[in-house]
């Protein structure tokens, strides 16, 4: 069996913080899939990351192999985790940590051609709210309209 992968630095030192075992929740903020703690275990509460195919908790520990689920928005992220490391350095060496799926790049392609061809929703409105010039000129015409009724 090969050694486990260990991602080093440009000058081929291993990465800081590199461990066996970790928090799922510390693991996303350590891989910048969230800018804190408390946002990842959020949205794992919510129910939006699953490890291996199973709803997960903060609180569970990941080791590298496995496989996690990750929905933000519309687009859903499969990622396959590569190492482990407890502290949250730039984002070349997070990138280190985990590695996409092709099926997940393909899909976040394929979502991103559709959503270039949509409609953008701001160009079906004809007229808008009017603007404080045009409702000054409504006020003045109501003003001055003749009317039946008086």
């Amino acid at each position: 069996m090969s050694d486990p992968y260990i991602p080093t630095d440009p000058n081929g030192r291993p990465l800081p913080g590199l461990t066996e075992r970790l928090r799922l929740d510390k693991w996303l903020w350590a891989a910048r899939f969230f800018k804190t703690r408390a946002l990842a275990a959020g949205e794992i509460d919510k129910g939006r990351i699953s490890v291996n195919d199973q709803v997960a908790k903060a609180s569970r520990e990941l080791k590298a192999g496995d496989r996690i689920d990750i929905r933000q928005g519309y687009v859903t992220q499969t990622v396959v985790v590569r190492a482990l490391s407890t502290i949250r350095g730039p984002a070349p060496h997070a990138q280190m940590l985990y590695e996409e799926t092709a099926d997940s790049q393909e899909r976040r392609r394929v979502l991103s051609e559709q959503r270039k061809q949509q409609v953008e929703p701001a160009a079906t409105i004809e007229q808008g709210r009017p603007t404080k010039k045009d409702r000054r000129k409504l006020a003045d015409w109501q003003r001055w309209s003749a009317s039946s009724d008086e």
